[in-house]
């Protein structure tokens, strides 16, 4: 597993930007896209140091919104999607989105597991 992205949920993604333009550098910024199968408006943005934020706003994050979370996942890109659920399932994680194309990330897959440390996103690795 390599890290990949923070996953942030906001009201407004273009407010965010401009908030997080104020405290950081922004080298990489991609257009906001509505994801079907996600049920979310969705940008990522690239910083200074090279993280990579993607920002989250829609129906499918206002609950965490309406509870004051902001922070919404930490995502890891992974070379076997499939072997490393059935591992995190088989650790305790509980899958909560399995496998499907992402609108952000050129189709590639993402599922979800909630973990004893939160929300994981793993990322079907490019080379897959």
């Amino acid at each position: 597993m390599k890290f990949h992205h923070i996953g942030i949920v906001c009201d407004n993604i273009e407010d965010q930007i401009s908030r997080i333009k104020r405290v950081h550098q922004v080298n990489h910024q991609t257009p906001i896209v509505f994801d079907e199968l996600q049920q979310a408006h969705l940008c990522m943005l690239t910083i200074e140091d090279g993280t990579h934020l993607e920002l989250i706003s829609g129906e499918m994050v206002a609950k965490l919104l309406e509870k004051g979370i902001q922070y919404g996942h930490v995502c890891y890109e992974v070379a076997d999607l499939d072997q490393t659920l059935e591992q995190m399932k088989a650790n305790g994680g509980l899958i909560v989105s399995y496998p499907k194309a992402a609108k952000l990330f050129d189709g590639r897959r993402v599922a979800f597991v909630y973990l004893s440390y939160g929300l994981v996103e793993l990322l079907e690795s490019q080379d897959e």
